[in-house]
This record gives C-alpha cells, structure tokens and sequence, in this order.
C-alpha cells in the first residue's frame, strides 16, 4: 500500500513540473531574445559606430631625412570604389610611451580615416619604433620644430593633430606656439597641460576634441582639467576606458573621431 502511494506521489510532482515548464517556457524563450542590462549599460544598443573598411587601404612607410630622421606611416584617403581622392583633411597621429605609429594602423585607424576621405600620417615619435633618438630634442622649441619639419616635409598646410598620452610633450607646446597652423586638435589625456596659463589657453581658437577614459583619474582627469580652458572645445568621455582609453574603447573612439572631423571645414 505504501509502495503504490509513494508512486502515485513521484507522478503527481513529475505532472505539476511538467505543466510548470510548459507555462514558463515562453517566457524563458522571450527573455532570452532581449539584450542583457550588463550589453545595455555598455553601450551595446547605442548608435552604430563608423563601418568597419571594407575595401584594402594600402599603407605605405618611409622615412624622413635630418636629426633625427622620423619614421612614418601614411593612408591615403580613397573613395567607395577604393579609387584615391584629394583628402577632406590631413590627420597626423602621434603616440603614447608604450606604443607607436604602428598602433593606430592595428587598430584600424588609419584605414578608417583613409575610408572616411582623410589623408592619415602617423609618425614614430624620436626614440621610439623606427625613429632613433636624438640630443637635439631637450627643449618645447626643439619638439616645436620637429613637428613643424615633419608637417612641412610631408606637405600637411594645416593639420588635424591626434596627441595620446607622452605625445603632448610635443603636441602642447605646438598648441601653444603654432596653433594658427592647425585646423583641429584632438589630445587624449595627454601630459604637459599644467606648464600653461587659462588666458594662453584662452588665446587658442583651434578647434578641440577632448578624450579621455572615465577610469584614467590621474593624467586623465589632470589633462582635462587643464584643456577645459580651451574655448573651442568639447569633450568625449569614454565610460569604462583606463589611460590609452581608445584601446580599451576603440568603437566609441573611432565614432567620437569621426564625428568630430566631418564639423571641421575642409581646408586643403
């Protein structure tokens, strides 16, 4: 008798799980089809970001003559077709102390802005990659010079200057005594702002697109502080990004550049 009872009991908890699963199942399947809250706090859902390049950018190197002859990579801008164009702009691209003009060919930001109608040129800054050292950099005039040889060399009139990080060694005292000769200024946390005062940067009327990572509370909070005193400036915020913030955030960073080239005016 009990045998008999303890069975009808397993099949009436076999039945009741049944007809549980079979009511929940449609919900289960309907959840599943939603992004998680985890892809939605991260940006997943958010507008598209620039197409990745379907067609071959060719990236060509080469090497500058003088003290220190600078090594570079260059993408020309192409159209759909992967026919070559006069470009929109002409962006040169430096680098931070752990890495070089290789990265931002890696990263696919060459091939993006050549894809995008820019001229793309990225240097090894002195020192670093294929650029050897030199004595001849100790000063923010000699840094000065260097950028103004490599622009000149290369034929950039007016250039749209990318600084991450140890770049800004170079790229601020360029800001500050060449600004006239730039038609955009894109500095990801870069160091050096604090050496200036808020009226010279006051003075600069370049056209800015801060960067920097949310996580990055040293050189990135310091650094934006600082270019915050720029009149002609905005601000792109990278949530979850550290100091090289476009590595970790390369999608929101690309969509942040481009957004920002295609408000400037062409002038070439």
């Amino acid at each position: 008798m009990n045998f008999l009872r303890n069975r009808l009991v397993v099949l009436g908890l076999v039945l009741l799980a049944t007809l549980l699963l079979y009511l929940l199942l449609p919900s289960i399947r309907q959840g599943s089809m939603e992004p998680s809250l985890e892809a939605q706090r991260m940006g997943l859902m958010a507008t598209p970001p620039p197409p990745i390049p379907t067609i071959n950018v060719s990236i060509r190197t080469g090497q500058l003559p003088g003290d220190p002859p600078l090594f570079f990579r260059e993408a020309l801008p192409v159209d759909a077709a992967g026919r070559q164009i006069l470009p929109r702009l002409q962006v040169v691209l430096l680098h931070g102390q752990a890495f070089t003009s290789k990265t931002w060919e890696e990263l696919g930001t060459m091939a993006l802005l050549a894809t995008n109608g820019y001229q793309a040129l990225a240097m090894d800054l002195p020192g670093y990659g294929k650029s050897p050292n030199s004595e001849a950099l100790k000063t923010d005039q000699n840094r000065v010079d260097l950028l103004s040889r490599f622009m000149e060399s290369l034929g950039v009139r007016a250039a749209v200057l990318l600084s991450p990080s140890m770049s800004g060694h170079y790229s601020i005292p360029f800001l500050m005594k060449n600004s006239a000769q730039l038609h955009g200024f894109i500095p990801i946390a870069p160091v050096g702002t604090k050496s200036y005062s808020p009226q010279q940067y006051q003075n600069i009327q370049t056209p800015t697109l801060i960067v920097f990572g949310a996580l990055d509370t040293n050189m990135g909070a310091q650094s934006q502080k600082n270019l915050l005193q720029l009149p002609n400036r905005s601000v792109l915020k990278l949530e979850g990004a550290r100091h090289a913030c476009y590595m970790d955030k390369p999608r929101e960073f690309h969509q942040g550049l481009i957004e920002f080239l295609s408000t400037l005016k062409r002038d070439v």
